[in-house]
């Protein structure tokens, strides 16, 4: 028999606020967290727009050394488990630490680090390289920090799908602790690469928007849309084994109850035209938690603002939900906080809980018109105060990787 898991906890780092209530509020409230990028000058660039955390001190969730030997993506994913840990209430001092792993992803990994040891490499030559470039550049280090910052000497995995990492990092997790190997996973997503490089190469790739108006930019299914809007962050979550969390008398929040992974196997930048790999994920999900698509009452879309995204992903959700696809609401969350790649999947997962918990499905903001193909319920305007039983959150990701995760409201 395989075990239940739940969620117990929630942490997250955003461009609309840097705790899980205020990335919530934000959502309900069409918070746009999206302005000019201040990291660097942008006067020579296309894209100058990009959705920025604000305000995060790492000062605030860690050691201030500590801190200094991680690079921004890290700080992102410690700081989002060190607020899933403890909404979570779990006691490392009381736990097996090696039965509490780890599955926390990220896409690039340090862009920054790179950039910067680069350019001392061309300008002072090899033996200037700081000798820690490596362990900071590395995406496996968000995962390695948490596990050290927090002790947690179980599995320890870092999953790169590109932008559906942080919904595989979590579905790994989720089947780690159903088949035994672990009690409780910290799990998600983290991601910073909003750097001069990163945005040169998506824009080079004609992916990333060219608009300057922030509340037009990213606009997922509309039919005015035109490339992403990088994002950073992180979301995290603590998936634990039900039996486990009942005794130490944990609040649950949630169930997961289903995991779907495909490949397109047909390009390295565009999903499937038929949308085949991404419905096979959600009909694999949706067989896992042995639910029909009836069943469903929210998708959490991946929803980038891309023509070819939007209208595959519209196609997809079609092709697994037949005749009751008109009827499931969808938002997408990246219409707010942009596309925070490997860590997307890691605050829409903790969206899809919110929607649970409070029964409302946040709005797709800046959506006026449907583009062409776009013909279903993607909650254009305002909100919707609604139950929510089961919801589903869908990833896809350059090389042709499709996640889905299945979530569940809670009943003993």
């Amino acid at each position: 028999m395989k075990r239940r898991v739940v969620v117990t906890g929630m942490g997250a780092i955003t461009p609309i606020g840097n705790d899980v209530e205020s990335f919530w509020n934000g959502l309900k409230e069409k918070k746009v967290g999206i302005g000019p990028i201040t990291q660097f000058d942008t006067s020579e660039y296309k894209a100058k727009l990009a959705a920025e955390v604000k305000d995060f001190d790492p000062k605030e969730y860690m050691d201030p050394k500590a801190a200094r030997r991680m690079e921004r993506f890290v700080q992102f994913a410690v700081a989002a488990s060190k607020g899933a840990l403890e909404m979570s209430g779990l006691n490392m001092e009381k736990e097996d630490p090696f039965r509490i792993g780890v599955s926390v992803g990220c896409g690039i990994g340090s862009l920054q680090a790179m950039e910067r040891e680069y350019k001392k490499l061309l300008e002072k030559g090899p033996g200037r390289v700081n000798p820690l470039l490596v362990p900071l550049m590395i995406s496996n280090m968000a995962a390695g920090n948490v596990s050290i910052q927090f002790g947690l000497k179980g599995k320890c995995i870092n999953v790169v799908t590109a932008c559906a990492t942080g919904t595989n990092s979590i579905g790994e997790a989720f089947r780690s602790i159903q088949y035994g190997e672990a009690d409780a996973m910290v799990a998600g997503g983290a991601e910073s690469s909003i750097t001069p490089i990163g945005v040169a190469g998506f824009t080079a790739l004609t992916a990333l928007t060219t608009s300057e108006d922030p509340l037009r930019a990213s606009i997922p299914f509309d039919k005015d849309r035109s490339g992403f809007v990088m994002g950073e962050g992180a979301g995290v979550v603590v998936l634990e084994e039900l039996e486990h969390a009942i005794r130490r008398g944990a609040t649950i929040y949630g169930e997961v109850v289903g995991y779907g992974s495909t490949s397109d196997a047909y390009h390295i930048t565009s999903p499937a035209e038929d949308g085949s790999g991404a419905a096979r994920a959600m009909t694999d999900a949706m067989a896992d938690a042995g639910i029909t698509a009836k069943d469903l009452d929210y998708i959490n879309a991946h929803g980038t603002s891309t023509h070819h995204n939007d209208l595959f992903e519209t196609l997809a959700i079609k092709a697994a939900l037949g005749d009751y696809a008109k009827n499931v609401k969808i938002s997408s969350t990246k219409s707010m906080v942009g596309h925070l790649l490997g860590a997307a999947g890691g605050v829409e997962f903790i969206a899809c809980i919110k929607s649970i918990t409070d029964g409302f499905v946040h709005a797709t903001a800046g959506l006026l018109e449907e583009g062409e193909g776009c013909d279903l319920n993607y909650t254009k305007g305002d909100g919707v105060a609604c139950d929510v039983t089961y919801a589903i959150s869908n990833s896809l990701g350059f090389g042709g990787h499709n996640a889905s995760i299945l979530v569940k409201k809670f009943e003993a």
